[in-house]
């Protein structure tokens, strides 16, 4: 009696160890899974583009500093008849040169944020990515008289965790289909064949305003004449999403990253 006893307990002891060890094998494998895996749809994600037939697109200005690019820039879109873009505006650069935000919130514009400190938001403490959002918050709201709810971080650089926490504050994260790379000052032609090759409807366009990108006032006229005789349409990022399902990328439980 005694010795089936002593059977029936290392077999239970094996039995333990093996449901134990499926349990922690479950466990590796769920966690690698969620570093690749996609957003499901309750999660947060960055909007880079839209799925449409129409040919609407949305150009989108980024500005952190300086003060000779945005009004020239505001000028040609006022020549060219284009009455609806949208701006990112980094609230210290707003604080800075609040005139040129009146004037393109005179425009009709849309103005969204571009973040307070211009950092890389993914290597920060969740109560400074807070901050971060929240103080570029105030101090639009109170430069354009309503709550911006559209946000670029700045670089581009986010992950899950800063998605989650923009969404908390009410943020949609906005990225991007077709990168002018202005900011490297390559050259007008080949700022405008990047966007105008690229282009495509429900695409969102990245464009910058800042004084380090020295060319996008001269690429812009011509990128605006090529993309109006193929037929498009300039919306702000709001109406372009508005017109149908948003296209989203695969995000990893790490930093997205791009430089501008």
């Amino acid at each position: 009696m005694n010795y089936f006893f002593v059977v029936n307990a290392r077999k239970f002891k094996q039995y333990v160890f093996i449901a134990l060890a499926i349990v922690f094998a479950g466990a590796i494998v769920y966690s690698e899974q969620s570093n690749v895996s996609v957003f499901s749809n309750t999660e947060p994600s960055a909007i880079y583009s839209v799925q449409t037939e129409r040919k609407v697109i949305a150009l989108t200005f980024d500005i952190s500093w300086g003060e000779k690019r945005a009004e020239p820039i505001l000028k040609i879109l006022k020549d060219k008849g284009v009455n609806d873009a949208t701006f990112f505006l980094s609230s210290p650069w707003g604080k800075s040169h609040p005139e040129i935000v009146e004037q393109i919130k005179k425009d009709g514009f849309e103005i969204g944020s571009h973040g307070n400190k211009h950092a890389n938001y993914s290597t920060l403490s969740d109560e400074e990515i807070r901050k971060q959002i929240s103080t570029a918050h105030g101090i639009l709201t109170e430069l354009i008289g309503k709550e911006p709810n559209l946000i670029r971080l700045p670089n581009g650089d986010f992950d899950k965790r800063v998605l989650r926490i923009a969404e908390d504050l009410g943020y949609s994260v906005i990225q991007w289909d077709t990168d002018s790379q202005d900011w490297l000052n390559k050259g007008v032609d080949t700022i405008i064949n990047r966007v105008v090759s690229k282009a495509h409807p429900g695409d969102i366009v990245l464009l910058h305003a800042s004084d380090s990108s020295q060319q996008t006032h001269e690429a812009l006229p011509v990128i605006i004449d090529q993309l109006k005789s193929k037929g498009y349409e300039f919306v702000t990022v709001s109406e372009l999403i508005k017109q149908t399902k948003v296209e989203t990328t695969p995000v990893e439980d790490r930093a997205m990253k791009q430089i501008q």
